[in-house]
């Protein structure tokens, strides 16, 4: 894993120490052929066109008038000024239509959460950032207090549907939720920040920024560092987070641009494995109830922490040719290691009791978990500038390599603990995968008229899974196989400029989703052969923008097929496609500026996904979701007011009464003040305070069901009010 790191160092520094002298400006992203998808990172900010319109520049969420599919954008404004310092990138996420949950139980930013999309789940939509996909490389799910707190997000793009044929990424099935990379400055700026709150909550750091340094051609630099400590809002669930980034862009003459950027993120936290807690536990404990001090427990802290370490790097070459052509290369890297101690069962449900030491004792047990991979890939994109429009063509290569074991413990002797029957008797599962997956494509964003533009494509994906395990996850024998996924998507979406300020836009599209590694977890992976779950999305809708008012309103109706299922138990198990789910509804979002500095914020969905085979909403999909704020900025002043609510849902499929959770509300609250210094070496210095859940809401936000018994169904719970205050400065 550390090779590719270095080799991706070296490369960037041959890169730069080879670059000639450029005494020319810094080229715009406005002169590279560019598109509104995921991949074209800054095309979606540069097409948020900030014109001076009081409701554009104020807006939480908004869409872009050259929109071909349901987008939010929300800017870095946003998250500075109205989000907490603390928070993750879900956090951020939540404000916008069709997002629900987005809560940590701990806290906010202070543990991870998770967001579902239209009712999509993580795993069935992708995460980018500066338009590289990543995620866990057993199935495309995220961790979000790794990598990139949102502290060190520029801007999001939340876009609801696959996209174009450019759009990339294993789960284009949901969607995308895109994040960026902040700008860097023009001017010399050192910026250290403090922040601090509820449960001893503390983050220090600063960054430093370069400005435009004409002496090494124009080139711009910025490192930001930080420490994030708390002892968190649950019992004895403290968390560490160091994050460490850099950025750094080069002209190379007046046609190309070189960005290098890389982050490090650790963090180390107290949590089990498995978070919740039962209702028992709740009645004697309270809600806050996670870990204690009791050795002769599972949930003693002691047994119960990870060891987290990210880091994320790409270089990319971007550069405007003769005739009308660019190209746009991205080499990348990133990597997830994750080592998690745990308690045996937090829950309750599973007596203390190992097999080491005498018999019948009531040692406690427990378990090591590893989770350890790097994915290596490049994204190559090649446009050609016609009279009638944009040929865009390019490919994806990427490869993954990735370790992953469960070995069982006796926390009490602290040795392992030969709880399984065959063996390696005290190994779960040992087990190393990889994949090599390559996508091509190519569409045609065709000008039909000065008010049209309509964009066929077609995208291939071959996606081959390995697997190697001494010891594989479920069955325990070793297993060696691959499988190899394929598919063709089609897309064709158009946008129509009704005038300056309004626009209109319709998307048919196809989605996909790669199978998990748990589809090799059966005794003979030859017959589990499921094809790629697939979504057929058809979407309209409207934009509009104008001084004071912006809004966006859609409808949507996604056919998802191939549902994957399986049948038999235990050694006959077997997975296969079966059936599927309708997603339909309706989502909007509209900002008004009122004046004098005041605008008012609403958005909202009716979502519903309806199994085809029963006509259920299936679990995990609220019916609805809602955002309502007040917001203020004038004069250096700023604050918002802002509530979400999330519809009710079920925790299990087949609406079971026990198992609905209710609709929710959490209402923040953060107000600030920036001073400009005139004269100084203080250029600018910025206080803010902020108050999440407000009202102290505590409603329970999800139900995990227990094979054991509804008495050990483990509940999470809204975290009680706390509090920020916030300083920082510009040098």
């Amino acid at each position: 894993m550390k090779n590719s790191q270095q080799q991706l160092i070296l490369a960037a520094l041959a890169l730069m120490s080879g670059a000639a002298h450029a005494q020319t400006a810094t080229p715009s992203i406005d002169d590279v052929p560019v598109s509104n998808t995921a991949l074209d990172s800054e095309a979606i900010k540069s097409r948020v066109v900030i014109t001076g319109s009081n409701a554009v520049n104020r807006a939480p969420v908004q869409a872009s008038l050259q929109a071909t599919q349901p987008q939010s954008i929300i800017t870095a404004t946003f998250i500075e000024q109205a989000v907490t310092p603390l928070a993750d990138f879900n956090a951020v996420a939540r404000i916008a239509p069709s997002v629900g949950a987005g809560l940590s139980a701990n806290g906010p930013g202070l543990g991870e959460s998770k967001v579902s999309l239209r009712g999509f789940q993580d795993g069935e939509y992708n995460v980018t950032y500066d338009g590289i996909p990543f995620g866990d490389t057993n199935n495309p799910t995220h961790h979000s207090t790794s990598y990139f707190p949102a502290r060190i997000i520029g801007g999001m793009v939340i876009e609801r549907g696959p996209g174009n044929a450019s759009n990339l990424g294993q789960a284009t099935f949901g969607g995308s939720i895109n994040l960026f990379s902040k700008e860097l400055a023009t001017e010399f700026r050192f910026s250290p920040y403090a922040t601090y709150g509820s449960w001893n909550t503390k983050i220090l750091g600063a960054e430093v920024d370069s400005g435009q340094l004409e002496q090494f051609g124009d080139a711009r630099m910025m490192f930001n560092a930080s420490r994030l400590t708390s002892d968190g809002y649950q019992t004895y669930s403290s968390v560490k987070e160091d994050n460490y980034q850099f950025k750094f862009q080069k002209p190379l003459g007046k046609d190309t641009m070189l960005t290098v950027f890389s982050t490090y993120n650790k963090i180390h936290s107290f949590v089990p494995d498995k978070a919740g807690v039962t209702l028992a536990q709740v009645a004697l404990y309270g809600k806050n109830y996670s870990l204690n001090n009791d050795r002769t427990s599972q949930n003693y802290f002691g047994y119960n922490y990870n060891d987290k370490r990210t880091d994320f790097e790409y270089i990319r070459l971007q550069s405007n040719l003769d005739g009308g052509w660019a190209i746009d290369n991205t080499l990348y890297t990133y990597a997830y290691d994750n080592n998690t101690f745990s308690g045996q069962d937090a829950s309750g449900a599973t007596a203390n009791g190992t097999k080491s030491g005498a018999a019948g004792n009531k040692n406690v047990p427990g378990y090591n978990k590893l989770n350890s991979y790097r994915v290596n890939g490049d994204i190559f994109k090649l446009t050609k500038r016609l009279d009638v429009g944009l040929l865009r063509t390019g490919v994806w290569l990427e490869s993954s390599d990735t370790e992953r074991h469960t070995f069982d413990l006796d926390w009490t002797l602290n040795v392992p603990n030969p709880k399984e029957a065959t063996a390696p008797k005290d190994v779960s599962y040992n087990q190393n995968s990889s994949w090599k997956q390559y996508q091509p494509f190519i569409e045609f964003e065709w000008a039909v008229a000065p008010q049209w533009t309509v964009t066929p494509g077609v995208k291939y994906v071959n996606f081959k899974r390995s697997l190697d395990a001494v010891v594989n996850q479920g069955t325990r024998i070793p297993t060696t196989a691959d499988q190899t996924y394929t598919t063709t998507l089609p897309f064709l979406t158009a946008n129509h400029a009704i005038n300056k300020e309004w626009s209109a836009y319709a998307q048919v599209a196809r989605g996909f989703l790669v199978p998990d590694l748990s589809m090799f977890y059966v005794n003979n992976p030859n017959l589990s052969t499921p094809k790629p779950q697939t979504s057929t999305n058809y979407q309209l809708g409207t934009v509009h923008q104008s001084g004071n008012l912006t809004f966006d309103a859609d409808v949507y109706y996604i056919d998802f097929n191939n549902k994957i299922a399986s049948t038999g138990t235990g050694n006959d198990l077997v997975y296969y496609n079966q059936g599927g789910v309708v997603y339909k509804g309706i989502e909007g979002a509209a900002t008004w500026y009122v004046g004098s500095g005041f605008s008012l914020h609403a958005n909202g969905s009716v979502n519903k996904a309806e199994a085809k085979d029963t006509g259920l909403q299936i679990a995990k999909v609220p019916k609805s979701t809602a955002a309502l704020g007040l917001l203020y900025k004038d004069h250096g002043l700023y604050g918002s007011l802002i509530a979400k609510s999330n519809g009710s849902q079920y925790a299990k499929d087949g609406e079971p009464a026990a198992y609905q959770i209710g609709a929710y509300t959490v209402t923040d609250f953060t107000a600030g003040y920036r001073w400009r210094v005139g004269g100084g070496i203080v250029k600018v210095i910025k206080a803010q305070v902020g108050v999440n859940n407000i009202f102290n809401k505590q409603d329970v936000t999800s139900i995990a069901a227990n094979s054991k018994g509804v008495a050990f169904d483990q509940y999470t719970f809204i975290p009680a009010r706390s509090w920020t205050v916030s300083l920082n400065a510009d040098f």
